[in-house]
């Protein structure tokens, strides 16, 4: 179900200026759509048409299939939720009383709206016991935008908008701020319209993207596929010549991508364990339990001789894994941290799937690239060898 739809909507203002120029997509329900570009192209405007802070000058929107020209301004901006990047508390109010300001104007008791925004404070991160009572100049930067995101899914909204909300916080806060969102979005699956000039958040947070360019949409897309496939020369050029690196973060490692090691068993001897590596020629071998459950690795002998005892007593423990699904930034970042020329990927239940190599790392970026470029599956995609080149 679409949530949001703009069709054909323009803005222009009675100096000429035209902000918006002939808007037409739409938003899917529990969609998070992140709108992208740099300052000026009206992605800020788009937003501030939904809850009718601006008004289209031809076209119109639809919030659940309801035309909003139609629905009371304020009826209406008491449905959407609303974070901006000063998060607008008021400072005379406590953070419990600031969180269920929507409630009460909803015409919830005032008992009722504070349990529900200590439920939401909780959600968001913040103990209500410790923070409900303090007032917005006793919290960090970090903290205000937190409560400022609580308030705004107070009301439950169907629609939550976000201009720029992270972007007034350090780098390190910004992240961690940039995972409780994908945390909470996880859970509450509101849709959402994330404005911000920062491609690196777009990709990380939207699961669709809009580029902007000077009032149009030059591209709407998921994350990979504008990575992957610019649609114009504009785009290539905002999402930047390292887009490559970007699109490591919005690539699953997936089963097709690994590789089926040497594998030997805590209770095998080091004797036979050793004959089986030389016999295949590998140095090493993944060590698993008696349920496959990975426990460590095992390499052959450096002196001559073979170690006594069982395979149990000489695994090393592992530390370069990953869960499938885990994105190839992170695969990359795992093998950097551990120099390790290999990681082995895991199921849900710990068991091993195979292993993920530097070779397989790229071609599994190369295949995400090019099936987006061809619109097939990754699996469909046949890769010529550079070997030797």
């Amino acid at each position: 179900m679409n949530m949001l739809r703009f069709e054909h909507v323009s803005k222009r203002y009675p100096n000429g200026t035209v902000a918006v120029d002939d808007l037409d997509f739409e938003v899917a329900e529990g969609e998070l759509v992140t709108l992208v570009g740099p300052s000026g192209c009206g992605k800020t405007t788009t937003m501030r048409l939904v809850n009718r802070l601006e008004e289209p000058t031809s076209g119109r929107i639809l919030l659940g299939g309801e035309d909003i020209a139609g629905v009371d301004p304020v009826r209406l901006r008491r449905r959407i939720g609303y974070v901006i990047q000063q998060v607008g508390l008021f400072p005379h109010r406590t953070v419990l009383d600031n969180t269920a300001t929507v409630p009460v104007l909803l015409g919830r008791g005032r008992k009722a709206a504070r349990r529900r925004a200590a439920e939401l404070l909780e959600l968001v991160g913040l103990d209500p016991a410790v923070y409900g009572g303090r007032y917005p100049d006793q919290l960090s930067g970090g903290q205000r935008q937190r409560v400022g995101v609580a308030r705004a899914l107070a009301a439950d909204p169907p629609v939550l908008l976000m201009d720029e909300p992270f972007g007034a916080v350090d780098p390190v806060v910004r992240e961690r701020l940039q995972n409780e969102f994908l945390r909470l979005q996880r859970e509450v699956r509101k849709t959402v319209l994330f404005v911000t000039h920062d491609i690196e958040e777009a990709v990380r947070l939207g699961d669709r993207i809009a580029v902007f360019g000077q009032g149009r949409i030059e591209q709407y897309d998921s994350p990979a596929a504008v990575l992957g496939a610019p649609a114009t020369d504009y785009v290539a050029s905002f999402v930047g010549s390292d887009r490559g690196l970007k699109r490591l973060s919005v690539t699953p490692v997936e089963r097709g991508d690994l590789e089926q090691p040497p594998v030997v068993h805590l209770s095998d001897s080091m004797a036979t364990a050793q004959e089986r590596m030389r016999a295949d020629g590998v140095r090493w071998a993944v060590v698993l339990d008696e349920d496959d459950v990975l426990h460590g690795w095992v390499s052959v002998a450096e002196r001559s001789g073979t170690p006594s005892g069982t395979v149990a007593e000489h695994a090393r423990r592992m530390e370069a894994w990953l869960p499938l699904g885990a994105s190839l930034k992170n695969a990359f970042a795992t093998m950097l941290q551990y120099d390790a020329g290999w990681i082995a990927v895991l199921d849900e239940d710990d068991r091993l799937l195979g292993v993920l190599t530097p070779t397989t790392l790229h071609e599994a970026l190369r295949r995400s690239i090019d099936a987006d470029t061809r619109s097939v599956e990754r699996a469909e995609v046949e890769l010529e060898s550079v070997s030797g080149v």
